[in-house]
């Protein structure tokens, strides 16, 4: 049998000059990407920006092993509240997220708000108690903030930016540029259970079994994957843009190939069966307490037994490898034997998921 070409191939995506912001410039997918590269990066163009990681990391000198991860992130997720998580425990987890990815140890957060007039003061103080709660359990404290008030119509209830950083121990080298050929391909559990959480509560959809999301920090299970070994070359969370905006992301920087099989990836079944009624794929839905971690291949099994061990990541799986073929390209392999590619999402398929 022939091995198939990919090269060469692309998908249609809409026009790219558009006059105005449309959501999709939000989604994690092309748009976004174009808009960063087009607009922000040549702008603001630096070696640390370049980068272009979860966190960048800072060179501290003397600083307990001399690394800094610093990230921020902004939440303005619709509902506010949802299955398993609202707005304030999201905002937390996703920036310590985040930190996490470079393999750092999240320290600090900042947090700022901006309060729609109306809000009513029940629903910000249960938010706020959420986010004061879920900085516990990562063990990170909020040490500086701010608050602004905009004028009923103009927000959404409440908008939230966390900022953080957290120390990377010495000997940890993870960034988007270091897959290798050969190396594993691993996802921490179920995709997809975040974004389709969000939509089914948005559109009053019911299943036999809720769907509720996935937020959680990652930061512990990442720390138990180091104590096993050091030969963990990539780690992303997998938020906007699902699993395919990761693995393309990842196959780009590294200048590498990627492919996986689709019934290796995890999906929980309710989640399986709204993507089917609503025509969606589970590998572009967000998730929130899911990562992708690429591994040097003699320490994959070793290290996805820890993450099953793990309460975020009892199921975990390996789902592929690095290749040298088909550079910048992410093909999988579909359940009847075919190969398909796997590209970026061109626009939003859920608004407002995170």
């Amino acid at each position: 049998m022939t091995e198939a070409n990919f090269d060469g191939w692309t998908c249609p995506i809409p026009l790219k000059n558009y006059p105005t912001i449309v959501m999709g410039h939000g989604a994690g997918g092309k748009m976004m990407n174009d808009l960063i590269a087009h607009l922000f990066a040549p702008l603001f163009d630096n070696d640390l920006l370049g980068q272009m990681g979860d966190s960048t990391t800072l060179d501290m000198g003397t600083l307990n092993g001399g690394r800094m991860a610093f990230s921020t992130d902004s939440f303005v997720v619709s509902p506010i509240i949802f299955p398993g998580g609202d707005i304030g425990d999201l905002a937390v987890n996703g920036t310590v997220n985040d930190i996490a990815m470079s393999g750092a140890k999240p320290l600090y957060l900042s947090a700022g708000f901006i309060l729609e007039e109306g809000l009513p003061m029940e629903t910000l103080a249960k938010i706020a108690a959420s986010m004061a709660n879920a900085a516990r359990l990562a063990d990170v404290q909020v040490v500086t903030g701010d608050t602004k008030v905009v004028n009923k119509g103009h927000g959404d209830g409440v908008f939230i930016n966390t900022s953080g950083f957290g120390i990377i121990p010495d000997g940890i080298d993870i960034a988007a540029k270091n897959a290798r050929p050969g190396d594993m391909i691993l996802v921490s559990g179920t995709m997809g259970d975040h974004g389709m959480a969000i939509m089914s509560k948005r559109e009053g959809l019911e299943f036999e079994s809720q769907i509720m999301s996935d937020t959680a920090p990652l930061h512990g299970m990442i720390s138990e994957m180091l104590d096993i070994t050091k030969e963990i070359h990539c780690l992303r969370d997998a938020t906007r843009g699902g699993l395919s905006a990761v693995l393309n992301e990842l196959a780009d920087v590294s200048k590498v190939g990627i492919e996986f099989e689709e019934t290796k990836v995890p999906v929980n079944g309710a989640v399986n069966a709204a993507c089917e009624m609503l025509g969606l794929d589970p590998f572009y839905i967000a998730n929130e307490g899911k990562l992708v971690a690429i591994v040097a291949p003699d320490v994959a099994e070793e290290v996805l037994a820890t993450m099953q061990a793990n309460e975020f990541g009892k199921d975990a799986a390996i789902i592929g490898t690095v290749t040298e073929v088909h550079p910048k390209r992410v093909v999988a392999k579909t359940a009847i034997g075919g190969s398909r590619v796997v590209d970026l999402p061109a626009g939003e398929l859920l608004p407002r998921i995170c």
